[in-house]
């Protein structure tokens, strides 16, 4: 009875996530509460599952507050557009640099782990260029959904900020052993740059001829000494009011140093962030005034964050604290078939891209990745190995799957089509992350 219930309840909430009938918070805190009432709990037992359920994600909360306010500020200043704009620049007039370059950018937009910001950077910036070149605009939501994929396994990302909730282990020490991960997952991504910008030129050649490429590059060039929106570090400076381009080796200094204090493990992530917030704000902007409205102009995305990962403590600590993730396990260790069990991880993981058309991103890791944690733990299998799994199986897929409300955000911001991106960009990215998974589980992450 108890597993019945768990598993009634967790369907409810994957059923109200993906129908977006309500916010993530209301349905991972009521419909739990529910269950366990269901189950025979009062309202003092809960309080005590709620209570254990927050202390292991707390941390993770912290994180991510202060985390999505430092890389704001840090992405207000201008840390991130020369290099931008280098990039474009470089890029400039050849369409296979074009194509690698829009990987590196993207993964440079995303660096503050947010889809609509990496899309809000990179497509005003280089659809322009895309359109001159007669390159398929699809090709680029492609390279930049690839790309900020890969990223997004970064610890103040959302999914492995999910994944640590669940684990109730420091999200920095789940990131070490993605990092080459995400080394070979870049490299990937340029080879597949590389390739489809060859075929992109071959199909311009052939459409257009190289004369006319030719010509559409020379006036691409004489264009952005104007009033392109790709020009110098200037002209990005001047759009922004709240860029810093004087204090950018100082702002620099200061990301390398976080970074290098989530590397080394010396001290908490929300910690290291912390700091980093605590000097980057005063230095960029000394006004009591101007600081207020950096922090109010972030908050949103860092507070919204923040209520889903503490709604996770609640849910996680209310199915754990009854027992129903317990009975679920143990259910269905006994109808699984002997055979698949040892092997659950793997099957999820390679289905992952195509799981992400069907559930949103809190549904699968709030939803789906307890219950297939605890089955295959009862066959032997190491919990991080599952969770690696279906990470590195799903998050290649998270910017083309239709639940994702940045995919909107750049679709409307390139004025292209879901279906049409869904085909073009499917087979290589779901193909992307069945080479990671193999890959994970030859070099030992899984």
């Amino acid at each position: 009875m108890l597993s019945l219930i768990g598993f009634a309840t967790i369907l409810a909430i994957v059923i109200l996530l993906i129908r977006g009938k309500v916010q993530p918070m209301i349905a991972m805190v009521l419909i739990p509460i529910l269950g366990a009432f269901v189950a025979g709990f009062g309202l003092k037992e809960i309080g005590v599952f709620f209570n254990e359920g927050i202390g292991t994600v707390i941390s993770v909360a912290v994180m991510f507050i202060f985390a999505i306010l430092f890389f704001g500020v840090m992405s207000d200043a201008g840390l991130f557009d020369p290099f931008i704009n280098k990039m474009v620049a470089i890029s400039r007039g050849n369409i296979i640099a074009v194509s690698v370059a829009t990987v590196f950018i993207a993964a440079i937009a995303h660096l503050d782990g947010s889809g609509a910001s990496t899309f809000l950077i990179t497509i005003p910036a280089l659809l322009p260029l895309y359109k001159r070149l007669n390159m398929n605009p699809y090709l680029l939501l492609l390279l930049v959904a690839g790309s900020a994929a890969i990223m997004n396994m970064i610890p103040w990302a959302g999914p492995l900020g999910r994944t640590a909730s669940i684990l109730d282990t420091d999200v920095t020490e789940l990131w070490y052993p993605l990092i080459p991960i995400q080394i070979i997952g870049m490299v990937l991504m340029i080879g597949i740059a590389v390739f489809l910008g060859y075929r992109e030129k071959k199909k311009v050649e052939s459409r257009f001829g190289k004369l006319k490429g030719a010509a559409a590059l020379e006036k691409t060039a004489e264009e952005a000494g104007a009033d392109s929106v790709y020009d110098d570090e200037k002209d990005a400076s001047n759009k922004n009011q709240y860029a810093r381009p004087k204090l950018l080796w100082v702002n620099a200094i200061i990301a390398i140093g976080v970074i290098a204090l989530l590397v080394s493990g010396i001290i908490p992530a929300g910690l290291a962030f912390m700091i980093g917030l605590g000097f980057a704000l005063p230095i960029n902007y000394p006004k009591m005034n101007d600081q207020t409205e950096r922090i109010k102009a972030h908050a949103s995305s860092a507070l919204t964050m923040a209520t889903i990962i503490l709604a996770a403590g609640t849910f996680l600590g209310i199915l754990t604290g009854t027992g129903m993730l317990d009975a679920i396990a143990e259910d269905g260790v006994k109808i699984m078939p002997e055979a698949v069990g040892p092997y659950l991880h793997l099957i999820i993981g390679f289905l992952g891209v195509p799981l992400d058309l069907l559930t949103s991103t809190d549904a699968y890791y709030f939803g789906l990745m307890p219950v297939v944690e605890q089955i295959a733990s009862g066959f032997g299998v190491e919990s991080v190995s599952t969770v690696y799994a279906m990470v590195i199986g799903n998050i290649v897929g998270t910017f083309v799957s239709p639940l994702a409300p940045a995919v909107w955000l750049a679709l409307g911001l390139s004025g292209l089509e879901m279906g049409r991106h869904i085909k073009y960009s499917l087979p290589w990215l779901w193909g992307l992350s069945i080479v990671l998974v193999i890959i994970a589980t030859v070099i030992g992450v899984i």
